[in-house]
């Protein structure tokens, strides 16, 4: 049986705390189970046992070096359900100033902020298989500013998205 999807991550932080109050502000998540130094988190509407692992390490750690003088992760990605909800996302994670930029991929509109330890990751809503063209398949050749505004004009800010990948059945 080939691999279904992601289950959950699992992060070093510095502050478990910390990581876990911005999570909640900024994604929604909630603690479903804790210990010291330790907590495990659940996005709204998951059916996973949790999305995200948080362990503590300490304040002495040092950041990440990965993509920039090691091989590592880059980043992890969420998907919310409509463009409305990106929106209302981009919002919340700019008022914390953790968002660090935003991008149209075609069949992808994508948010990236970064984490109280700096670690990225991606926030997107992907265009529902219903309403693929050739035009948005070959869209992905190139990475386009993001336009929030002129994407709900064209899909509906309430239209939901596709769930992994976008491909008409």
């Amino acid at each position: 049986m080939p691999v279904q999807r992601l289950n959950h991550a699992v992060l070093y932080v510095r502050d478990v705390e910390r990581s876990v109050a911005f999570y909640r502000e900024a994604l929604g998540f909630d603690v479903v189970m804790g210990m010291r130094g330790a907590a495990f988190l659940q996005a709204p509407g998951s059916s996973n046992d949790h999305d995200l692992g948080l362990f503590q390490i300490g304040e002495q750690a040092a950041p990440s070096p990965a993509g920039r003088t090691s091989v590592g992760l880059y980043h992890l990605a969420w998907e919310v359900d409509t463009l409305e909800e990106l929106e209302r996302v981009q919002a919340k994670l700019a008022e914390l100033g953790a968002l660090v930029g935003s991008s149209d991929h075609g069949t992808t509109k994508a948010l990236y902020a970064k984490d109280p330890d700096g670690l990225e990751f991606e926030v997107s809503w992907l265009v529902p298989a219903a309403l693929l063209t050739e035009e948005i398949l070959s869209a992905r050749a190139h990475i386009r500013p993001l336009d929030l505004d002129a994407d709900k004009q064209r899909y509906g800010a309430q239209t939901r998205g596709g769930v992994g990948v976008s491909i008409p059945a």
